[in-house]
């Protein structure tokens, strides 16, 4: 099932894998911003005289043409960092962009996937059909992959998979189960309009101070007593603005939070509830109450069939002690977007190691990755298009 072709490069191919990913890391590039990352990797791309074009506004869309006749399995990395600043400053390689930095894991999914790209294109006459190699823009705004999709990077594409760098598990496990991976994930903004005036005159005015405090400590029952405890959801307020100075009466709030679930049933029951909420609670103040309830990503479901061959795959590339039984997560990812046009999976490597001081949380500012990792992803995403074309 493995080519041993493919774990002989990517072992070559390790230092130069390091210092790729060393350098992205240094020049991270906001989503829709990876205008040089765009071009660091169509030059590579180049190097190696692998075909691509470039979408708009940044990212690549890459295709290897197998030797014969096949399926399309398309291989998906990220390319862009946040606006988090890097708490690493003794690192040779730190962002030296201020407020910027990969703190998600991306500059090393486009690093694995470059050189997973050089070593299928060295095998690339004994392929059985192509390799798809997306390099997405604009993950963490959510709008990357819808991007890609109407772009034409699904077009003809038979299977879909990615991978992401994790720190919660140790370094160099695979977790890829069947079912549900990542959540669904929207937001939703809720006003309420109250009748401002004097705060020392209450009784002539609807405070929504107290409209919107009464909205968040009730609507976490939507979760807690009206959805199945078997189904996983999260109802998170992250957000409120109300008043405008300490002795007035507040006319408006916004609330703003985000909802997590795994099954469409859930994410339409919560929708209904919040507005169902939202009125109830305005209409026992007197106030009115307006929702917004926008949906983001899908939720990330593997196909078992997918799922098992990533399996399959590393256990023969890495031992059968490489997989990990990692539990779903209700972070959002929008590589579900992928998954709406073809059945495909999405894998998770280990790269937390405290010795290494590499268990930071995704998304903070101390966020790092064993090295060590990198080669496991990058022979992972080539591994499995071999596999999959062979199948």
């Amino acid at each position: 099932m493995i080519h041993a072709k493919i774990k002989e490069a990517i072992q070559i191919y390790s230092e130069e894998l390091t210092q790729l990913r060393r350098q992205l890391h240094s020049e991270p590039e906001v989503s829709w911003e990876e205008f040089k990352t765009t071009q660091f990797v169509c030059e590579y791309l180049d190097k190696l005289g692998i075909s691509y074009r470039k979408t708009e506004p940044t990212g690549v869309i890459a295709e290897i043409q197998g030797g014969k006749l096949g399926k399309t399995v398309a291989l998906r990395g990220d390319m862009d960092a946040l606006q988090v600043e890097e708490l690493n400053k003794d690192l040779p390689y730190a962002s030296k962009e201020e407020g910027k930095m990969h703190a998600c894991g991306h500059d090393a999914h486009t690093a694995m996937l470059m050189i997973a790209a050089k070593a299928l294109n060295e095998i690339k006459e004994e392929l059985p059909g192509n390799v798809r190699l997306l390099f997405q823009p604009a993950e963490e705004v959510a709008e990357g992959a819808k991007a890609l999709v109407k772009q034409g990077a699904m077009e003809g594409v038979d299977n879909v998979f990615g991978i992401h760098i994790w720190s919660q598990m140790p370094a160099n496990k695979v977790a890829c189960s069947p079912g549900p991976s990542f959540a669904s994930a929207d937001l939703f903004r809720v006003t309420f309009k109250g009748r401002g005036g004097h705060g020392a005159m209450p009784h002539a005015c609807i405070d929504a101070a107290v409209v919107a405090s009464s909205f968040v400590m009730n609507v976490q029952t939507v979760v807690s007593r009206t959805i199945d405890a078997q189904q996983p959801a999260v109802l998170t307020i992250g957000k409120m603005v109300v008043g405008t100075r300490f002795n007035i009466i507040a006319e408006n709030a916004v609330i703003e939070g985000t909802v997590r679930c795994f099954h469409p049933e859930t994410r339409d029951h919560i929708e209904t509830q919040l507005q169902h909420y939202a009125d109830q609670v305005a209409a026992i103040y007197g106030a009115t109450a307006k929702v917004e309830y926008t949906r983001g990503t899908q939720a990330v479901i593997n196909e078992e069939y997918s799922a098992k061959l990533v399996q399959k795959v590393a256990v023969e590339s890495f031992g059968s002690d490489a997989i990990y039984n990692e539990k779903p997560t209700m972070g959002g990812e929008d590589f579900s977007e992928y998954l709406v046009q073809a059945p495909g999976s999405f894998a998770l490597v280990g790269s937390g190691n405290p010795e290494k001081d590499t268990e930071w949380a995704h998304h903070h500012g101390k966020f790092n990755i064993d090295e060590d990792a990198l080669a496991t992803g990058a022979e992972l995403y080539a591994q499995y298009a071999w596999a999959y074309l062979n199948e």
